[in-house]
């Protein structure tokens, strides 16, 4: 059984032109489709990219299921904070890619997904089925998943007018003190390729950070990160241009030889979006790993921590700072 979409042509405009826009995905990603004859217009098949539509033409593209049998073994679990027939938010661990690359030798999630015959879109293609947006592989938190191509469609437009975000929480190297925002654009670092880094030529990024617990004597605090953009690193970099550093974060900056910290302390705590079928607003919150728990007692009291992530607390904190 294949998943269609169905749009209908309201423009003169380039087939690919109109499905990139349409299906919110890669080019490239419509490119594919389209030289795999997976797309016809008005019920031929189409297999030119640059194909010039018509007004009232009618575009139907196929989208292969998921490959449930293939994958890599798997010997981990992965939380599940919510499921239902269209969407599955899961509290990604530390230490876990999201997707295959050629450069990636262990299982991903989406390898994990695969062996639980999880249910898919395919509108990313094979290696990222389900993915609608990334975690990086050291940061921990809330990440949402597409059962089907409808509701993938859905959650890439709220990613693009931002109805779909996450409040993400950092422990940093040394006090912002006050709400800041950071408005700088961010690409690849020329010097470093590894790297990200604010360059003149950079996509537009922007950031907001609330401080939310601050320890003067250990000029250690816990801040909460909102983001406005979906830019790689975005956090760690525009952290950096403020001279502040995730605590474990060696790659942007931070020295500190005290501690052997193992990964990013950086965490999607809560994840809101307008459900993709029902139209009702909702959020869900990813609960601390203990390596990430274990770091902010070192510095807070567990009954501090509690106070500041009580239900609500951080949108409210960013709804009446920004």
């Amino acid at each position: 059984m294949q998943t269609n979409t169905f749009a209908c042509v309201d423009q003169n405009i380039r087939l690919d032109h109109f499905l990139t826009d349409k299906l919110n995905v890669s080019r490239n990603r419509v490119t594919e489709l389209i030289k795999n004859s997976l797309v016809t217009v008005n019920g031929a098949v189409q297999t030119k990219a640059g194909f010039k539509l018509s007004e009232n033409d009618t575009v139907m593209v196929e989208f292969p299921e998921a490959k449930k049998s293939e994958g890599k073994e798997v010997d981990f679990d992965i939380p599940i904070i919510f499921e239902d027939d269209d969407i599955l938010i899961v509290n990604k661990p530390p230490h876990l890619t999201v997707h295959p690359a050629p450069s990636v030798k262990e299982p991903t999630l989406v390898d994990w997904l695969k062996s639980k015959n999880i249910s898919l879109s395919t509108l990313s293609g094979e290696e990222r089925n389900g993915i609608v947006h990334r975690i990086d592989k050291e940061t921990s938190g809330a990440l949402i998943i597409a059962k089907n191509n409808a509701a993938h469609a859905n959650l890439a437009k709220q990613l693009e007018n931002r109805t779909l975000g996450r409040y993400y929480l950092a422990l940093i190297d040394y006090p912002l003190k006050n709400d800041t925002i950071v408005d700088q654009p961010i690409g690849r670092n020329p010097k470093n390729r590894i790297k990200m880094g604010v360059v003149p030529n950079g996509r537009a990024a922007k950031s907001a950070f609330c401080p939310l617990l601050t320890n003067e004597l250990e000029h250690v605090e816990l801040v909460a990160a909102k983001l406005y953009t979906g830019r790689t690193h975005q956090i760690r970099v525009h952290l950096n241009t403020l001279g502040r550093h995730i605590l474990g974060d060696t790659l942007y900056g931070f020295k500190s030889q005290k501690d052997k910290i193992k990964r990013v302390m950086l965490h999607a705590y809560c994840l809101y979006l307008i459900h993709p079928k029902s139209g009702e607003k909702v959020s869900f919150t990813a609960p601390l790993y203990d390596d990430f728990e274990e770091q902010i007692l070192k510095f807070f009291t567990k009954e501090k921590l509690n106070e500041t992530l009580r239900t609500n607390a951080i949108s409210l904190r960013f709804d009446t700072a920004f």
